[in-house]
């Protein structure tokens, strides 16, 4: 009897080794338990050039009894990393709050165009794009790019960005680079100062955004998405000299279905 409970006692741990290997890592949180910062995400700002562009700010806080991350700009630039690789999990969830839309500025904020090109709140994630999907001027300015930052600048990013002047669901490519394109969530009709909770699904984003980039006919298509390598939270203001603040709470990976939106 001991040798048959002894081979159910090594498939079992088997199982268990084979169902951790395919979990992924969860996303460490935005806060620690004490309600600081957690050092887990890294701030990046613009490479060489923190002199001349402000840094956006983070900053670990409480709003209506919620332990959250404010973020302001004011004529800045700034991004919150955590790095993270592995297939895209089933959801990427989080809840945000823009108290106050880019406002004061030079020019309009206008995320179609170069001039206005800033975001008052966004949530990214970096892909492992192949860079033999890249079109080749496109793969050479990034090449330039990486070398000139020092940063393994991806060659897919996808943004969900909160937009006050275009209407929600909004999407497109960056007016910079292709290398980053866009949703927007939230639009110019979405209530200020109260949290809104969203569900993605990271990987059909991905394909969708960039199809014209990826391979056709895969009888899995999510298979298509590559590995993820980044995410990260921040705003910009940079272009049009305006300000705004807003909030980021828990940003997590999921597994099951989506959670409806309020």
């Amino acid at each position: 009897m001991k040798a048959p409970r002894s081979l159910a006692l090594v498939l079992a741990l088997s199982a268990a080794a084979a169902l951790q290997a395919q979990t992924p890592p969860a996303l460490a949180p935005l806060l620690q338990a004490d309600g600081t910062l957690n050092p887990a995400w890294r701030f990046v700002g613009f490479p060489k050039q923190q002199a001349r562009i402000a840094p956006t700010r983070f900053d670990a806080g409480v709003i209506d009894d919620t332990r959250a991350v404010q973020v302001r700009t004011e004529a800045s630039y700034g991004t919150l990393v955590q790095d993270w690789r592995g297939p895209a999990p089933a959801r990427l969830q989080w809840r945000w709050r823009l108290d106050q839309p880019l406002s004061g500025g030079s020019a309009p904020a206008d995320i179609l165009t170069k001039a206005g090109d800033d975001a008052a709140l966004k949530v990214c994630v970096m892909f492992d794009h192949a860079l033999d999907r890249v079109p080749f001027v496109e793969r050479s300015v990034l090449r330039i790019a990486r070398s000139v930052s020092g940063e393994a600048l991806p060659a897919a990013t996808l943004c969900y960005v909160w937009d006050s002047t275009h209407p929600a669901f909004t999407q497109g490519a960056n007016p910079y680079t292709k290398r980053v394109r866009y949703i927007s969530l939230q639009g110019r009709s979405a209530p200020l100062g109260r949290w809104v909770s969203e569900s993605r699904d990271v990987a059909q984003d991905m394909i969708d955004l960039f199809a014209d980039e990826l391979p056709q006919g895969s009888a899995t298509p999510r298979a298509l998405a590559p590995a993820v390598t980044r995410v990260l939270l921040g705003a910009d203001s940079d272009n049009t000299a305006s300000a705004s603040q807003g909030w980021v709470t828990d940003l997590r990976w999921a597994t099951g279905a989506a959670a409806p939106t309020p």
